[in-house]
């Protein structure tokens, strides 16, 4: 190969890079799953590998602040910055002893996550371990996403097992 062809093809505005290389393959994965397997079982591969990285990330946010365990409150702050870092853009909504109710502008996944519900399960077990893990329960309800073709996503969070989480519809998670 010449290098003016070399030259060429590396200054080609082509839209590639890590990050948008590893959305595609885990948008992909999760198609495929969901092609293979149907939608609920593929939502619950991704579950595993949700309740994985949501245990380690509680053990570094809480090795990062010092404490044994964390607050509401900075469960609610962690929920957020998680995101924050990963290039989501959450927001508390609503707070208090039985939920947190979050709202989402920007999904990590971008435009991979549009049609791929199953990814969604990412967010509920990440936030459904690090709450479970600090506060003792929690479940999760998307009540809202970008994945169903929504223009943001809007999670809560129940933090005990009152009437309107036990209607709500989502998935339980316990300390442990």
């Amino acid at each position: 190969m010449s290098q003016s062809s070399q030259l060429k093809v590396i200054a080609a505005d082509v839209p590639l890079n890590r990050d948008v290389f590893l959305r595609a393959l885990l948008r992909e994965l999760a198609g495929t799953l969901e092609d293979v397997v149907g939608l609920k079982e593929a939502s619950g591969f991704i579950s595993v590998v949700g309740q994985h990285i949501g245990l380690q990330m509680d053990r570094d946010y809480r090795a990062a602040l010092a404490v044994p365990q964390l607050t509401r409150q900075q469960v609610a702050a962690v929920l957020v910055d998680l995101k924050r870092r990963i290039q989501g853009d959450f927001h508390v909504i609503e707070e208090d002893d039985e939920k947190i109710v979050l709202g989402n502008r920007a999904c990590p996944f971008e435009d991979k996550v549009v049609g791929r519900r199953s990814l969604c399960m990412m967010t509920s077990n990440v936030f459904g371990a690090i709450a479970a893990e600090n506060l003792g329960y929690a479940k999760v309800e998307l009540k809202e996403t970008i994945a169903q073709g929504h223009g943001g996503c809007r999670v809560v969070v129940y933090l005990q097992p009152t009437p309107a989480a036990v209607a709500a519809e989502g998935r339980e998670y316990f300390r442990g």
